[in-house]
């Protein structure tokens, strides 16, 4: 009878494991634009929409078919960016999401994001995937939106002690694709909910994005 009740309660935690995509937004192409080319951010809209989408391919490959994929998007920045581009961007997105069968959550502020997180159950986040921009320090949902070469919306390693560390399997594996974040960021991480965050030394490189590579990084770190 123990043995029963174990193994109901293994296939129940597998069914409710979550693989959780976080994707932040593009900068605007009227601030981007002022800079020399070298400097230049996200030209194309979707660099962040199209790494996760290919990390969806992975995690169905290598989980199954049916894996649970949860899909925080931060909404402002594609809709700015639509507005500027004349481009349904969230219709898009959404319709991505519905295509590949993920649960589409809109986030438009840090609590929001806090709060997605905390509501999935206790040890079902099996994996965590971070694309955006970032610094050391934190993810920048935002980044040369609303202000210049600014984020208005992050979610800084201070903030990290607010998310429920029991949503996370006990060898969840998370990793964020922006930049530096291995520098700090992924050593507090660790620190708050128990499990590693693997993250970039230096940049990460979204340029072959769009011909089906996930970003590239520098000095991968956990």
């Amino acid at each position: 009878m123990r043995l029963v009740l174990l193994s109901f309660l293994a296939l129940l935690s597998f069914a409710s494991a979550d693989h959780v995509i976080l994707t932040g937004g593009p900068a605007l192409r009227k601030w981007e634009d002022l800079r020399i080319p070298r400097d230049q951010h996200d030209r194309w809209w979707a660099n962040f929409i199209r790494a996760s989408t290919l990390r969806m391919a992975e995690i169905r490959q290598a989980y199954g078919e049916n894996s649970p994929i949860v899909w925080i998007v931060y909404r402002s920045g594609y809709q700015d960016r639509g507005i500027e581009d004349s481009k349904p961007y969230t219709t898009w997105i959404s319709d991505l999401a519905r295509k590949r069968n993920a649960s589409l959550i809109w986030v438009e502020s840090t609590t929001d994001i806090i709060d997605a997180l905390n509501h999935r159950p206790r040890g079902s986040v099996q994996s965590f995937d971070y694309f955006g921009h970032s610094n050391r320090h934190c993810f920048l949902l935002d980044y040369s939106g609303p202000i210049m070469a600014a984020s208005t919306v992050w979610l800084h390693e201070r903030d990290l002690g607010k998310i429920r560390s029991s949503i996370f399997a006990k060898n969840a594996y998370c990793k964020s694709w922006g930049c530096h974040t291995g520098q700090s960021m992924s050593k507090t991480w660790k620190k708050h909910t128990g499990v590693k965050l693997e993250g970039a030394r230096g940049k990460t490189d979204y340029t072959l994005v769009g011909h089906g590579q996930l970003p590239i990084g520098v000095g991968w770190v956990r």
